[in-house]
């Protein structure tokens, strides 16, 4: 009987193996297919194109082998362009959207041969299915750079005289008031305070990723109200080509905006997927398992600024950023340390944060961890953002 216990977990283990990676792939025959909610007129959209385009040609692949789905929406649109796409022959599929996430599960679920990845989901470690997988990036850690570049500029204004210290007021358009948004408005203001400390920050929302004329009047409205200068997190050329028509300098997400508005753009924090999508192409070829949680940061080449436009950044711009990165990857810089925010006029000591993704605080695990919230990373809870927190000197519109 013993003998016969130990063949069965023998087997279970095998199989387990088996399920955790698979199969290795012909590289001749490999197909990856790609599901993104927009098309190439979104910036966040046409960031995971470019890197699904450069990572094509790093590893020779042909047009054959790489698949992209665009225009579908966060429904059941999504679940059929994964079956679509398992039908046209790809060995693993990714989207870009996090609505896309329960259609993408369930794909997994009727396709266990295949390997399904997804950008800014939360549910891959609660599933547990050995072909469901979650990936993100410490994209804070890049909007606290691109905010101290919006520090600087409000210094820069302050001391021309072009305004007083007490309306120092960025104005931020943002999609939803998801997680994933207020962790990068809050990471990109309290990089701006850490320069500018009189910073304030206005917020207001389109309740949609891309709309142009949404995101357009929202830059608009908030620049009426007092807002010096703009950044987003919306994927049009909405808010920056209203920062233009205004004089009113711009920071960005995605991509650079400097050829849309080469007088008021200053630079924009983006993702690099390309070292994901590398690694997730590279594990199905190879038959190995792709991490169920991924996350992404500096040092992996997936947290980047684009170029810095020296015609409408303040001077010295660039050396605080490498200073501040150089701290980062040295693990002297904290975003979210406690001692520099206040929520509701009290320092905050512990928080149950939404880590499983049911849209309710986990209560039993404290995110403050030696004096900082310990936002999503590679030791952390889950890859997708988890902060939102509404936290003093941010107002939302």
């Amino acid at each position: 009987m013993k003998k016969i216990i130990a063949l069965l977990l023998v087997a279970v283990m095998v199989l387990g193996l088996v399920a955790c990676g698979g199969d290795k792939k012909d590289k001749d025959t490999f197909k990856v297919g790609f599901i993104f909610l927009h098309d190439e007129n979104s910036t966040y959209d046409n960031n995971f194109m470019m890197a699904a385009k450069a990572v094509q040609k790093e590893l020779n692949l042909t047009d054959d082998q790489v698949i992209f789905k665009v225009n579908v929406p966060e429904g059941n649109e999504c679940f059929d362009a994964a079956e679509d796409l398992v039908d046209m022959g790809c060995d693993v599929i990714f989207a870009d959207s996090f609505g896309h996430e329960s259609y993408m599960i369930q794909a997994a679920k009727e396709y266990t041969d295949v390997q399904f990845c997804h950008a800014t989901g939360t549910q891959a470690k609660v599933e547990k299915l050995s072909n469901y997988h979650n990936a993100f990036a410490s994209i804070y850690e890049g909007r606290f750079l691109a905010g101290i570049a919006a520090g600087l500029k409000l210094n820069e204004m302050i001391a021309s005289g072009k305004i007083t210290a007490d309306k120092a007021k960025i104005g931020y358009v943002g999609a939803f008031p998801y997680a994933e948004v207020k962790s990068g408005y809050t990471s990109f203001f309290l990089g701006a305070r850490s320069v500018c400390p009189t910073a304030t920050m206005d917020v207001k929302f389109t309740d949609s990723w891309f709309d142009i004329g949404k995101e357009k009047s929202a830059a608009e409205s908030l620049m009426s109200d007092g807002c010096v200068l703009i950044s987003q997190h919306a994927d049009s050329e909405g808010a920056p080509k209203a920062c233009e028509a205004a004089g009113v300098p711009n920071i960005a997400y995605n991509i650079s905006t400097i050829s849309m508005a080469p007088n008021t753009a200053i630079i924009s924090s983006k993702i690099n997927w390309a070292p994901y999508f590398k690694l997730m192409i590279e594990s199905v070829q190879k038959g190995e398992a792709i991490p169920t949680d991924y996350c992404g940061t500096i040092e992996t080449g997936s947290v980047e600024l684009t170029e810095l436009n020296e015609k409408a950044a303040a001077a010295g711009t660039k050396e605080a950023i490498d200073a501040a990165m150089a701290k980062f990857k040295a693990g002297e810089l904290k975003v979210f340390d406690t001692s520099k925010f206040t929520v509701k006029g009290a320092a905050l000591a512990e928080y149950a944060a939404d880590i499983n993704g049911d849209y309710k605080p986990d209560e039993g695990v404290n995110v403050i961890k030696d004096g900082y919230f310990n936002e999503s990373d590679a030791n952390a809870h889950r890859s997708a953002p988890y902060f939102d927190l509404d936290i003093d000197g941010i107002t939302i519109k």
